[in-house]
């Protein structure tokens, strides 16, 4: 005869079969995207390598070369003068490096014109708190 014990214990024992084959199915479904998003970042890194290597040959200087002789009377290009090229010094200067104008002057009289308002405005005496 089967004690209520006995009864309890193979509840127990599915239960956990339950459980594992559970957890089993899950990492095994974790393990099927880790491969396939391995074999995506292959491909994208392929992907990348095979677009380097295409980058070099078509950038390559004899390539280049014989294309302007082909292509010079419908591009009419023509070497770039010496007198053309900047110096770093020539070039003007940074916008951070410019004195600031007088509307940024105004703009900021203002802003602090305006924080000083607030400041005297919050300065009121209730008689509830002493200061």
């Amino acid at each position: 005869m089967l004690r209520t014990l006995d009864i309890v214990l193979i509840v127990i024992m599915t239960a956990a079969a339950t459980v594992t084959y559970t957890i089993k199915h899950k990492a095994e479904n974790k393990l099927e995207e880790v491969r396939r998003l391995d074999a995506a970042i292959k491909l994208e890194e392929d992907t990348i390598d095979l677009l380097k290597a295409d980058w070099a040959l078509l950038t390559q200087p004899n390539r280049l070369e014989r294309l302007v002789t082909v292509f010079a009377a419908d591009l009419q290009l023509a070497p770039t003068p010496s007198t053309q090229l900047a110096r770093p010094e020539e070039l003007p200067m940074l916008r951070a490096d410019l004195p600031p104008s007088e509307e940024d002057k105004k703009a900021k009289d203002k802003a602090a014109d305006n924080i000083a308002a607030v400041i005297e405005a919050d300065n009121i005496a209730t008689g509830s708190v002493a200061r």
